[in-house]
């Protein structure tokens, strides 16, 4: 118990300082124009050269032993860093739950040799990073979860189901599989219901159907894709809610535990809390996180 004491308290003292995805050097990277210059106006970050992953710890003595790591949204252009992330790590915390909160590379021509696997790049690294610090941290190794939002959904789903292609060196063998995977509003597929903002954004203005397959996540589940829950209004102008519908569809085909939970209304980007509706997905994650023995 000493030992886990002591974790804690050094976790304490570590808390929200960001923590560099690559101290030798980012992967799939080109010299940054002079122009491109990370900015936080508001709630979002913007041109991001030098990703982060950023830890949130519970109070000492609540913890769980449950990690889950946050994919903000932001169409791949920008991230909501606030309200569809450090306030998610937050909210994660008050029930024993360890965060981390990424920022992650959008993807870029100008400071990627690839900028399509530019962002799952720093997901898988993300999630091998916890995974290699878990016990350091006080986190169960089997017990690492993800949560994006939109295009940060997007993302999440892709670490969900691209996990065995790797893209990143992983010398050690650490699983890359998030044990479970939580997509708010999120953007899914790159066909016929895509934001058209984040395909374009992620693989360009022609890409090949190859490349627009490789990216509708919702053709890359199999049974190993871990246990999913989908929060999705109908009435979203921005992310059509077929994007969840196809996930969840694509979920229960190859009997992947999963659970999905649609408002009326809602539309777009309500971060914790839908202004439409008395309900809070939140709650019901935290239920289903429970009934799964997360």
């Amino acid at each position: 118990m000493l030992g886990a004491a002591m974790v804690f308290s050094l976790s304490s003292n570590a808390q929200e300082k960001p923590i560099p995805l690559y101290p030798n050097g980012v992967p799939n990277s080109k010299k940054a124009p002079a122009t491109y210059v990370e900015k936080r106006e508001g709630y979002s970050i913007s041109q991001v050269t030098d990703p982060t992953i950023t830890p949130y710890f519970p109070e000492k003595g609540k913890a769980n032993g449950t990690a889950v790591i946050v994919f903000p949204g932001g169409g791949y252009i920008n991230l909501t860093i606030t309200y569809e992330g450090e306030d998610i790590a937050r909210e994660f915390n008050k029930i024993g739950v360890t965060a981390f909160v990424v920022k992650y590379r959008l993807p870029s021509d100008e400071i990627m040799v690839d900028k399509t696997i530019g962002p799952l790049q720093d997901a898988q690294r993300s999630i091998q990073i916890v995974r290699e610090r878990a016990a350091e941290w006080g986190i169960k190794p089997d017990k690492i979860g993800i949560i994006g939002f939109s295009a940060g959904g997007h993302l999440a789903s892709t670490l969900a189901t691209h996990f065995k292609k790797e893209v990143i060196p992983n010398k050690k063998n650490i699983s890359l599989r998030p044990d479970f995977a939580m997509l708010i509003y999120p953007v899914i597929t790159f066909g016929p219901f895509a934001h058209a903002g984040s395909r374009k954004n992620l693989i360009g203005d022609n890409p090949s159907q190859e490349l627009i397959d490789l990216y509708s996540n919702e053709k890359q589940i199999d049974v190993d894709t871990p246990p999913c829950f989908l929060v999705h209004a109908e009435n979203d102008d921005a992310v059509p809610v077929q994007n969840s519908l196809l996930f969840y569809d694509g979920l229960i085909q190859n009997k992947v535990k999963a659970e999905m939970h649609l408002f009326q209304e809602g539309g777009h980007g309500f971060g914790m809390t839908n202004p439409k509706n008395k309900g809070k997905w939140f709650e019901w994650g935290v239920n289903w996180m429970q009934e799964n023995g997360f």
